[in-house]
């Protein structure tokens, strides 16, 4: 089995990369990173302390893929799957022409790979993507912390180029699954994901971790006012038990929500965490001056249970704790 993994040193690659590791020992896996915002440590046993044994042991190749000869690399590697992680994730990018040079134009490298189904295979290459929860935009619904789940499709209105580029994303993967009906071709719309190995993504961190650190720290929370916005809130481990869920061959092509299908408020987050982590300061409230800002999302799952056979396994409340426990635990080992 050869598995190449774009964005396999970023946050959810990384943890990708050991699930895949730890559970297929004998699997060759190729890492294509730009180390934008991943690092090498992630792929060591810096990033969890639940895990200090681990080290990546396959091959490495630095680059953006829309520099690389992507054709050349999937001929010369010939992978089984891809699992293609790898993206411009900065949401305050503006730079529209950079934003979907490097998300989309690689993309279209890979649809003609997985497309095309040598003689000497019994089965299709499988191609397993991240969109994302931006394509539905800021507004899906009515946008009111008391609405339904986002279903598939209420997607179709980002709010920012980033969303725009998996939009556009998601355009070709229909078209591509349409000419080539047996392609084995999953999109995932990732919701808010979280948990260790996400430090090296700065500001673009989840909100769990940002309020974490400012709490590990001594500061009091700071939230945009009124703290009431929901967002649906997923464990990385959840995530990647998904998204190798969708490269089983059982799994049925096409895009699926990630989530939990619970919408969880900041406040509430700023609750589960001080469980964990002791803070003296209130909640402090800020005004908000993102006009994109998605005020609420959460994730209906009954396509994903019925086309890939998944549903979370981590409850949110506990998982956040348990994060802070963990993200507590490893700065006191850093003093």
């Amino acid at each position: 089995m050869r598995i190449l993994i774009t964005g396999g040193a970023g946050f959810i690659g990384s943890n990708l990369v050991r699930a895949l590791q730890r559970d297929q020992p004998d699997a060759q896996l190729l890492v294509v990173d730009d180390f934008r915002s991943g690092s090498f440590a992630n792929l060591s046993a810096e990033a969890r302390g639940d895990d200090p044994g681990f080290c990546y042991r396959g091959d490495v190749i630095a680059g953006a893929l829309h520099t690389l000869d992507l054709p050349a690399l999937l001929k010369r590697f010939d992978p089984d799957v891809v699992y293609h992680l790898a993206s411009i994730t900065d949401t305050t990018v503006t730079d529209q022409a950079a934003m979907l040079r490097d998300n989309v134009n690689p993309f279209r490298d890979l649809l003609d790979w997985a497309a095309f189904r040598p003689a000497d295979r019994d089965t299709p290459r499988r191609l397993v993507w991240a969109s994302s929860a931006a394509t539905y935009g800021t507004n899906a619904n009515g946008a009111t912390p008391d609405q339904r789940p986002f279903t598939l499709g209420d997607a179709g209105a980002p709010a920012n180029v980033y969303g725009f580029s998996k939009w556009v994303m998601e355009n070709l993967h229909r078209d591509a699954l349409a000419a080539n009906p047996e392609a084995h071709l999953v999109g995932l719309r990732y919701f808010n994901v979280f948990g260790p190995g996400e430090a090296h993504k700065g500001r673009m961190a989840s909100m769990i971790f940002q309020l974490a650190q400012q709490m590990l720290a001594g500061d009091a929370p700071r939230l945009f006012a009124p703290g009431d916005q929901a967002r649906d809130h997923v464990h990385v481990d959840d995530v990647v038990a998904c998204t190798r869920a969708a490269a089983q061959p059982t799994a049925t092509a096409g895009v699926y929500n990630v989530g939990t299908g619970t919408a969880t408020t900041f406040n509430a987050i700023v609750d589960a965490l001080r469980s964990a982590i002791e803070c003296p300061h209130d909640t402090r409230y800020i005004p908000n001056p993102h006009a994109f800002y998605q005020d609420y999302t959460c994730a209906e799952l009954s396509a994903t249970a019925a086309g890939l056979g998944w549903m979370p396994q981590r409850e949110i409340a506990g998982a956040i704790a348990a994060y802070a426990a963990q993200l507590r635990d490893k700065a006191a080992r850093v003093k």
